[in-house]
């Protein structure tokens, strides 16, 4: 895969990733006690609190994503926020019939969320990102490649490198 198509292909995942979460982000900040009663229902202790926390995560957590913004630190929280959210939520074993099935498939989605945020995790934004960009204007110009050294039997005079300055000059 060519680098181009690489960074495209990073991209639009981290498009479907903040997707997955922002609107909804969105409509809890809209309504952050809606919110708050559902999880003080679920059992939550400190509802007000912990919705608060969870519309701030589910908010700037997808811009940080869509954006490329930290993308170790903002994809292992959304991991985290995603999974426990998961248990919370959609305690699929408490129930039976089709409510267990929805719940289920709902708990698995959120599992499976969590897994695509520890990917972009572990894999970086790519270069179309804020983190890519930094980087390219951040970095020099790669260096010129060395010239290619001459074999040893074509009469080329000179002292002789030791392996001491070898090793000194590759540290530097």
């Amino acid at each position: 895969m060519t680098g181009r198509s690489h960074d495209a292909l990073l991209f639009a995942s981290r498009l479907l990733l903040a997707a997955a979460l922002l609107p909804t982000g969105i409509a809890r900040a809209l309504n952050v006690s809606g919110f708050a009663l559902t999880l003080a229902g679920a059992g939550m202790p400190m509802p007000n609190a912990v919705a608060t926390a969870a519309v701030v995560v589910q908010v700037f957590g997808p811009l940080a994503v869509l954006l490329g913004v930290l993308p170790r630190i903002s994809g292992l929280a959304l991991a985290a926020f995603a999974a426990v959210m998961a248990v919370l939520l959609h305690p699929f074993w408490q129930f039976s019939g089709a409510t267990f099935l929805t719940e289920r498939a709902l708990f698995l989605a959120d599992l499976g969320l969590a897994g695509g945020f520890l990917i972009y995790a572990l894999t970086g934004p790519g270069a179309w990102s804020w983190q890519g960009w930094r980087q390219g204007v951040a970095s020099p110009a790669p260096p010129a490649a060395p010239a290619a050294r001459a074999p040893s039997g074509s009469g080329r005079s000179g002292p002789k490198r030791s392996a001491a300055r070898k090793g000194a000059r590759a540290a530097a």
